[in-house]
């Protein structure tokens, strides 16, 4: 206690602190919210821009029915996109002398890989698991960056090993497929 201080002054009444107790915990429960909103939203993006980028491809691969269906010999790549001539298999498919495919790791020159057409294109897509597995990993790599998220900022650790270990799984079998 401070001498110069009235005796009264220096300690706070049981009333005082109480109210102090309520602000900080108040003020504790709006942060924890605020954070709670803020990682959740970010979460839930991370997961929608995934989607969103597995969704360009993804239902040409998977909802194949009326689709042209065939086969490119790879005999050309170059920087982004490899090309071929397209051998039809399904009916009322043409046939065309150069489709292009895009250039990936798993895609070599003189290797022939089943294929969808994307229609109004020249465009061709791998079709079969492997083709569904590839199209579906940009969602991968958002699960395992989800799950980042939800264990840093909303501290559920629990829900992230199930973002990690579904991404991971995900990016694994395209890995394998392809």
């Amino acid at each position: 206690m401070i001498p110069a201080m009235p005796a009264a002054a220096s300690a706070p009444s049981s009333r005082q602190a109480r109210t102090a107790r309520r602000a900080r915990r108040a003020s504790h429960a709006a942060l924890r919210f605020g954070r709670v909103a803020a990682m959740g939203t970010v979460a839930v993006l991370i997961l929608v821009a995934g989607v969103w980028a597995s969704w360009s491809t993804a239902p040409y691969v998977m909802l194949t029915k009326g689709r042209e269906h065939g086969s490119v010999e790879v005999t050309r790549c170059g920087g982004d996109t490899c090309s071929g001539p397209y051998t039809p298999v399904s009916a009322g498919s043409a046939a065309r002398g150069r489709v292009e495919i895009a250039h990936t790791v798993a895609v070599r020159k003189g290797r022939t890989y089943s294929v969808v057409v994307k229609p109004g294109t020249d465009e061709v897509l791998r079709s079969g698991p492997a083709g569904i597995l590839y199209a579906w990993a940009p969602l991968g790599g958002a699960l395992l960056l989800a799950s980042v998220v939800v264990a840093g900022g909303l501290r559920r650790v629990r829900a992230a090993w199930v973002l990690a270990g579904a991404g991971m799984a995900l990016l694994t079998a395209a890995f394998v497929a392809l």
